[in-house]
């Protein structure tokens, strides 16, 4: 099975940029981006062979809690919006002494002309959206809405 290489332990990091909006964050999801639980999500297409690991506190109960439930997006939202947060998320990873190298460890090798699937777009999808609001980060024109 082939991977795609994000593996994600962040350490004490601290956000670089201000968001434009302020972000309505409820007490629940609060509680979950503050959460110190490490239940790693895989995210795998069989037919395609690719697979993600994501160890992110919170990310797993934020997944299955706050996030939108699968099938709420089409799948060619999914991939245009995951084209751009791949791009910008790439670009940082290159840029060390612009962007927190502890928030931007890895590059994502992301091919938009490869059908990775429904699942491992929307989980991909999610994580930056959660990225995003844990961290104030914007990777794109898009304002990170649930």
């Amino acid at each position: 099975m082939k991977k795609i290489a994000l593996i994600l332990i962040p350490v004490l990091l601290a956000a670089c940029t201000s968001a434009k909006e302020n972000l309505t964050i409820s007490d629940q999801e609060k509680e979950i981006l503050n959460s110190k639980d490490q239940q790693e999500v895989t995210i795998a297409d069989e037919e395609t062979e690719y697979e993600i690991i994501i160890i992110e506190p919170g990310f797993y109960a934020w997944l299955n809690s706050i996030a939108r439930p699968e099938g709420y997006y089409s799948q060619d939202f999914l991939e245009n919006r995951n084209q751009i947060y791949v791009m910008n998320w790439n670009q940082r990873v290159l840029n060390p002494t612009a962007f927190n190298p502890n928030l931007y460890e890895l590059q994502i090798n992301y091919d938009p002309n490869i059908d990775y699937g429904y699942e491992v777009n929307y989980k991909l999808y999610n994580y930056f959206i959660f990225f995003q609001r844990k961290y104030n980060q914007r990777l794109g024109p898009f304002f990170p809405r649930i």
